[in-house]
């Protein structure tokens, strides 16, 4: 992968500005996070906007709208918006997501947010921001998605799996409940290390997914290239 920009399908995403390069986390949540044909859509923390053209590519009567707090980076997703075949659906706010007031609700939240809670820090500041949940802690986030939510609607996130039992505490707190829950694994065997989950209002049976990335022999797994198929090039992956 270069460092510059990362070439899928049907966009390109120039990544030299951003602390946060293309990763596989976010390609998962790009593609897998999903809604009942959502009409308006939110990212939050879009980094290089990745996750929201992916969703723009996906649900083509969706306006996707993507907040990101660091200058540079919104201006790289800016950019990439711009330059993708829906960009009159995309836009970005570059704003803390505690003081972005928009004027509609949402069928469909998707974050990846930053999965540090408790560990040291690089003298990076940039990269500090988009790892560590100082700017965007799992409060803020489920906290101002129930405010921004559409009565149907869900909030879709990717995160480390020993994190998840603290974000769905966090979640409940603000009446949002796991709906389905996606865990992954890199080879058959290997210990789940992500899990992707879909929260929604209303309680529900908890629907349990898994995905290996990998097969036993090293290769991209049928269910990996299924789910992603609509955006590597010629089966390429991270």
């Amino acid at each position: 992968m270069s460092n510059v920009y990362f070439k899928f399908r049907k966009f390109t995403i120039q990544q030299n500005l951003c602390a946060m390069k293309v990763g596989t986390d976010g390609v998962l949540l790009g593609a897998w996070a999903s809604a009942d044909s959502p009409r308006h859509i939110l990212d939050v923390g879009t980094g290089t906007g990745l996750i929201a053209l992916q969703l723009a590519q996906r649900y083509p009567q969706a306006r996707v709208t993507a907040v990101e707090i660091d200058t540079a980076a919104a201006g790289q997703a800016a950019e990439n918006f711009a330059a993708s075949p829906w960009n009159e659906r995309l836009s970005v706010e570059c704003n803390d997501f505690r003081q972005y007031v928009p004027d509609t609700y949402f069928d469909l939240i998707v974050s990846n947010p930053p999965y540090f809670v408790d560990a040291l820090k690089c003298p990076d500041r940039q990269r500090n921001q988009a790892r560590h949940a100082g700017s965007l802690s799992y409060e803020l986030l489920f906290g101002r998605s129930a405010q921004l939510l559409a009565p149907q609607g869900a909030v879709c996130i990717i995160l480390p799996t020993d994190l998840e039992r603290h974000a769905a505490d966090v979640a409940w707190h603000y009446r949002l409940y796991p709906e389905t829950r996606l865990r992954v694994f890199t080879k058959p065997g290997k210990p789940c290390r992500r899990t992707l989950l879909r929260f929604t209002a209303e309680t529900a049976r908890l629907h349990e997914q898994e995905l290996c990335i990998m097969t036993a022999s090293g290769e991209y797994s049928p269910e990996y290239i299924a789910l992603t198929k609509d955006f590597y090039l010629f089966g390429k992956s991270l």
